[in-house]
């Protein structure tokens, strides 16, 4: 309960403040997000399989986020970021929906 109250109250102080991304930054905000997701979407498939721990769950999420933002500046800096970034989202796209299935198969056996 305590999650769902923080995530409505992360909504409405992200649309009464309107914050900004540093332009420098905005490039490694999608992948951020994604890799973020697939953390997620982990995190809900171990909860579901009754392996979840909350420690790793907060370890795998931080690490996704600044390694993909990592590859992608690596990217940039060698002139191929935009391979990089399309890299990174397909290995976690594939990751996430990997989870998606397992989460389903658990809710729906199917």
């Amino acid at each position: 309960m305590i999650a769902v109250l923080a995530l409505a109250l992360g909504v409405v102080l992200g649309v009464v403040l309107d914050p900004s991304v540093p332009v420098g930054l905005q490039p490694y905000l999608p992948i951020a997000v994604v890799a973020a997701l697939d953390a997620v979407f982990g995190g809900i498939r171990a909860k579901l399989d009754g392996i979840f721990d909350d420690k790793q769950f907060v370890v795998s999420f931080i690490s996704n986020v600044l390694v993909a933002a990592l590859i992608v500046y690596l990217g940039d800096q060698l002139g191929v970021g935009g391979q990089l970034s399309t890299g990174v989202v397909v290995v976690l796209g594939v990751r996430i929906f990997g989870n998606v299935a397992g989460i389903r198969r658990h809710l729906f056996r199917a």
